[in-house]
């Protein structure tokens, strides 16, 4: 009776200050022998109940009440009971053991779920399940932060409050104004629009200006291959109208290539996954595999777009609503945004209501509410045909958790489809649309320079 599973009942038994700590994340499962099991569900029971710890004698008596054992079990569990004895274990060892238990446990337990679901025997998940359940076991912890005191930790608070966050800056003002100066990590950013408005072109050009920053940036696409997404990166940063990158002579090419490669320590990334065929699962495969064999870990990831991906969660086939569906594509992501410790860039889809609309809400989220819950940025980009002739975009605040969401709510950017491009408009083209907004000087240690800024080609 040495085992993990039987220190682990005697430490329950005996030891409250373990008690309170790992009751919270033992289950039931986790122990093979039904005996065992059973005396744990009853200390658990009686935990849950009656807020104290059960004695021996307690718990023989609401053993012998179950009406699931026969006399020769309950001799069995009796037996073993009587064996719990007080013997104390070092706290900090003990702990740790169990916490090491709990993991192997729920691993090995995922991983027999998992080849069940693999060979068909599951009627409630898919095979697309399988990388959370594995991940979900991996991620098995004791969580020793019991919270933050509020007088005690007023100098940690204070030291928050004055720490420059690392922050992803854009090469465009009003988005640094609106975010405080770029995008923190684990945070989830969302662009709206309508099919041809820009949703790509925004990405892909938040996507250079970054590369030119010397970041790393991870550029996912189920929309366009990859070819396509880095042919668009191609017309921002070396400055060819994308009608003409194809028809651009080689040695001119490398020319500019070679001299954009001198110019950034950064790397960027473009991998292509079929449409609705990839969920955060995958994701999470390709940025190992990306560690492994590059040694490449990126700051910054845009996924083009939430609205094709697929869900680790539930089946496109299966019987869930759009909501449930495109909510938890959101979720996965912005789990994805803080396992990585990146900010994410996706894009979503307006409702037919929405499209071609001069002025976008957020119940023209396609498909699903549910979305702007999850997002700590949403804003849409609204394009008309006055607009359009001015070349110019027009931007506005969803919804925003790093500042007043009615500071600049709507604001213009200049966009040159040609090149791929977004720039900065002088402050007249904003005069319309800030007359009835709130404005706010917002200052940064240096402006970004524009992605096409300081090359010579």
């Amino acid at each position: 009776m040495d085992k993990i599973e039987f220190l682990v009942l005697r430490s329950l038994l005996h030891n409250e200050e373990y008690l309170r700590k790992v009751i919270p994340f033992l289950k039931d499962e986790f122990f093979e022998d039904s005996d065992q099991r059973i005396v744990f569900d009853e200390i658990s029971n009686f935990v849950t109940e009656y807020n104290n710890v059960p004695t021996k004698e307690v718990l023989t008596i609401e053993v012998g009440k179950r009406k699931d054992i026969n006399e020769q079990q309950f001799k069995s569990i009796t037996h073993l009971i009587s064996h719990l004895d007080d013997e104390p274990a070092e706290f900090d060892w003990l702990v740790n053991t169990t916490e090491k238990w709990c993991r192997e446990r729920a691993i090995y337990l995922a991983l027999v779920e998992s080849i069940g679901i693999a060979d068909g025997q599951s009627k409630e998940k898919t095979a697309d399940a399988i990388p959370s359940i594995l991940s979900d076991a991996l991620a098995v912890s004791f969580d020793n932060h019991v919270g933050h005191d509020y007088f005690q930790d007023y100098l940690e608070r204070y030291e928050l409050y004055n720490r420059k966050e690392s922050r992803i800056e854009f090469d465009l003002e009003y988005f640094n104004k609106i975010t405080k100066g770029g995008l923190p990590n684990k945070t989830l950013n969302i662009a709206l629009a309508g099919t041809g408005v820009g949703k790509s072109l925004f990405m892909c050009h938040v996507a250079s200006g970054v590369l030119l920053q010397g970041k790393n940036v991870l550029y996912i696409t189920m929309e366009m291959a990859e070819e396509k997404i880095a042919e668009r990166i191609d017309a921002n940063l070396l400055n060819i109208d994308i009608q003409d990158v194809s028809g651009t002579p080689q040695q001119i090419f490398e020319t500019k290539v070679n001299n954009l490669s001198k110019k950034t320590q950064g790397t960027l990334i473009i991998k292509e996954y079929p449409t609705a065929s990839a969920h955060s699962g995958h994701f999470k495969s390709l940025l190992n595999e990306l560690a492994l064999k590059k040694s490449f870990r990126p700051d910054i990831i845009f996924i083009d777009y939430l609205n094709i991906c697929a869900s680790s969660r539930y089946s496109k086939m299966g019987n869930v609503n759009s909501y449930s569906y495109i909510k938890a594509i959101a979720e996965e992501l912005r789990g994805l945004a803080v396992e990585a410790n990146v900010p994410i860039v996706s894009a979503t889809q307006t409702t037919r209501s929405g499209f071609g609309s001069s002025d976008v809400e957020l119940t023209d989220t396609s498909e699903s509410f549910g979305l702007p819950a999850t997002a700590d940025l949403m804003f849409a980009l609204i394009s008309t045909e006055e607009l359009e002739e001015l070349g110019q975009i027009m931007v506005k605040q969803l919804k925003n958790r790093y500042n007043d969401p009615t500071i600049y709510k709507r604001f213009i950017v200049g966009i040159d489809r040609a090149k791929m491009r977004l720039y900065d408009c002088e402050q007249s083209a904003q005069n319309d649309v800030l007359d009835n907004t709130r404005e706010e000087e917002y200052t940064y240690e240096e402006k970004p320079k524009k992605s096409f800024d300081g090359f010579k080609f």
